[in-house]
């Protein structure tokens, strides 16, 4: 068993099936999945800063952003069950998650100017941090440390579902969605829940290269990894926007 992951598309019994092993030219690497994950963000920037000028063109995006949330869903579900679509899905996912990100994106922006960049450019820094501290062993994918980030992921996407729910009958979590103290607090919670599984996606990747997965992997941990960041930069443009609503 190669170990537990909080991202949802990164399960842990990925490698769990013998037959995948192999060794060679056919194997996951660091470097392959790395060259992967660079390809995958640069469609994703393309889609969605296309989404984005089209946005300050006076076009209507939203059709374009929920297009791509409910493809880019589905892509999400068939790439986490069936590994194996990973090299074919996986730059579709990118085009549909990035029409999604590049609407978001603009209209944070139309509110608050300078906001994406800054939530970019603290997701990289954020981002470079923990890969960093993983590769230092300051911090380690220890199984107790992947049991809490996997239990507060999921505490965050039950909440996150049951304020789904109740916004159908008019009712909102407290504070959840609220720009005081205390709703920047839950924010800044959960920002960190989102950041703490990309030491999970690097504990995975590394170990699904140690163990020599298919090649075809190499593919799914872009996807995996590129999730978490989509999440991250989401959750750190929330948080800015509560906060420059206090001004």
């Amino acid at each position: 068993m190669i170990g537990r992951s909080g991202n949802p598309t990164l399960r842990e019994d990925t490698f769990d099936r013998p037959e995948q092993y192999n060794s060679g030219m056919n194997a996951m690497t660091i470097e392959g999945t790395v060259n992967k994950s660079f390809i995958t963000l640069i469609i994703l920037l393309a889609s969605a800063f296309s989404t984005w000028m089209l946005y300050y063109d006076d076009y209507n995006v939203i059709p374009m952003a929920i297009g791509g949330a409910i493809i880019g869903f589905v892509l999400a579900l068939i790439v986490s069950f069936v590994p194996t679509t990973a090299p074919y899905l996986v730059p579709i996912y990118a085009i549909a998650e990035g029409m999604f990100l590049g609407a978001i994106s603009a209209q944070y922006e139309g509110f608050n100017r300078g906001i994406t960049l800054q939530a970019s450019l603290l997701t990289i820094g954020v981002f470079l941090a923990l890969l960093i501290a993983y590769k230092t062993r300051l911090i380690q994918a220890t199984e107790n440390f992947k049991l809490g980030v996997v239990a507060a992921t999921g505490g965050v996407a039950i909440l996150y579902l049951l304020s789904f729910i109740l916004s159908f009958f008019g009712i909102q979590i407290p504070y959840l969605h609220e720009s005081n103290w205390i709703g920047i607090g839950i924010s800044l919670v959960i920002v960190i829940i989102a950041a703490l599984n990309l030491v999970l996606d690097f504990d995975f990747i590394e170990r699904g290269s140690e163990h020599g997965a298919p090649k075809y992997m190499e593919w799914y941990g872009a996807f995996g990894l590129m999730v978490t960041l989509v999440w991250l930069y989401l959750e750190i443009v929330r948080l800015l926007a509560k906060i420059a609503s206090r001004d």
